[in-house]
């Protein structure tokens, strides 16, 4: 179809039908990282593997992908390999195809080919995966209905707490954390399921930069592959579970491995459980994945009239900029030096009544509530780290406080704001 305007300025319609019913196919893959490609990144051993999960949809003679990839971020280089591998099993637009990560904190920085041997066999270990991931979703790939649930899960923290020197981090249990778990099912016509996605505010860093008690540095799909791996094994036969990262720029796993600690004269410090840690990681992957599963579970899934919808809608808010910097410790004062201004895009995914809507940046709690307060949509999934992932873009009252994620950020204060109101312009365009 040709691409056509939305209000607001920048912003098309890449993929729009409704007309000859919803199909679906979903297929993973394991990144398998041999022990001769070690060390990697400074990571020495692999825990658990790294996957690659492919959500295929179907709508008449448009296609859309869902590429979810079990990494910290990664390149451009990267996922243009992606997509040419999806597009050329699929036959999916590339420009139909999104890419996002797990955020996971226990892999390896994806860096150019031409860095290293290790690095291009590494992108080529994860071009093989999502290969192999959207040629199973392509087999399965049929009719299908879809629906949405929403449960509370408390695994997931604010992580900016005050000390003596400022704001930092560890566990702000007081600052603002969205405990919802937002849950989308698709089943094929006999009403098995065939996918469930999870949407959920929380960084994957359970097990970040904990080190083993032999000097091991562990790579780990953490948190969100713990969570995507219970609800794949509680419905089996093929189901694949999908972990789409929220506002995750906040909020830290409840219980970390190595951990920020702070007393009751407000000093901070670090401290390092080290093989301990995986016990946090299978309990805090168990409950949510089991919320997961138990909201999946009261879904009644539906095709026809609005279950039918499959639209991609890409835009772009353009945000003031600041140079970014490199916190490494709490600050009282900090200059925030302009940059002129950045655009920063924006995607949106319509499925039937549900929407999935993304940015590159970690988005915060404050930003993430916002834009589901006046989405025009009943079910609402808010997205960081899409095309690659990006660093943060914190809420107004982060360059106050000066948070990490205010320093970190190359977004100038009130960009998070604007980008709200204009994803919020998109979805009333999709819904009028």
């Amino acid at each position: 179809m040709t691409a056509t305007s939305l209000a607001g300025g920048a912003a098309s319609a890449r993929a729009s039908s409704t007309g000859s019913g919803l199909k679906v196919g979903a297929g993973k893959a394991a990144i398998s990282i041999p022990p001769s490609l070690l060390p990697l990144d400074g990571f020495t051993t692999v825990h658990d593997d790294l996957h690659v999960r492919i959500l295929l949809l179907e709508n008449g003679a448009h296609r859309v992908a869902l590429a979810v990839l079990d990494l910290t971020s990664i390149s451009e280089e990267a996922i243009t390999a992606i997509r040419t591998a999806i597009t050329k099993a699929s036959g999916v637009a590339t420009d139909d195809i999104v890419v996002t990560v797990t955020h996971t904190f226990s892999a390896p920085h994806v860096q150019a080919a031409d860095s290293s041997a290790g690095a291009a066999r590494y992108i080529r270990l994860i071009t093989e995966s999502a290969s192999a991931a959207i040629a199973a979703a392509v087999k399965g790939l049929r009719p299908a209905r879809v629906g949405h649930g929403t449960g509370k899960c408390d695994v997931n923290v604010n992580r900016d707490v005050l000390t003596n020197e400022g704001w930092w981090l560890g566990t702000g249990e007081a600052g603002p954390s969205d405990k919802s778990v937002r849950v989308t099912r698709f089943d094929d016509l006999d009403g098995k399921p065939v996918a469930v996605l999870t949407n959920y505010d929380v960084q994957s860093s359970v097990m970040m930069e904990s080190v083993m008690a032999n000097g091991d540095l562990p790579i780990t799909a953490d948190l969100a592959g713990a969570t995507a791996a219970h609800v794949e094994e509680q419905y089996g036969d093929g189901v694949v579970g999908l972990f789409l990262v929220g506002a995750c720029g906040d909020q830290s796993p409840a219980f970390r491995s190595k951990r920020y600690t702070i007393d009751k004269d407000k000093k901070w410090s670090q401290v390092d459980a080290a093989d301990a840690g995986w016990i946090l990681l299978t309990v805090q992957g168990e409950r949510l994945g089991t919320e997961v599963v138990r909201v999946s579970e009261t879904i009644r899934t539906a095709g026809g009239g609005g279950g039918s919808t499959l639209r991609l809608v890409t835009g772009s808010a353009t945000v003031d900029a600041v140079t970014g910097g490199h916190p490494t410790a709490p600050a009282k004062k900090y200059t925030f030096t302009p940059n002129g201004t950045a655009k920063a895009p924006i995607w949106v995914l319509q499925v039937g009544d549900g929407v999935f809507v993304g940015v590159s940046p970690e988005l915060s709690t404050d930003t993430a509530l916002d834009i589901r307060k006046h989405s025009p949509f009943p079910h609402t999934n808010v997205m960081s780290m899409l095309e690659g992932g990006a660093k943060n873009m914190a809420e107004a009252r982060s360059y106050a406080r000066i948070t990490y994620e205010a320093v970190d950020s190359s977004y100038a204060k009130g960009a998070a704001e604007t980008v709200a109101s204009r994803i919020g312009e998109i979805l009333d365009s999709l819904r009028g």
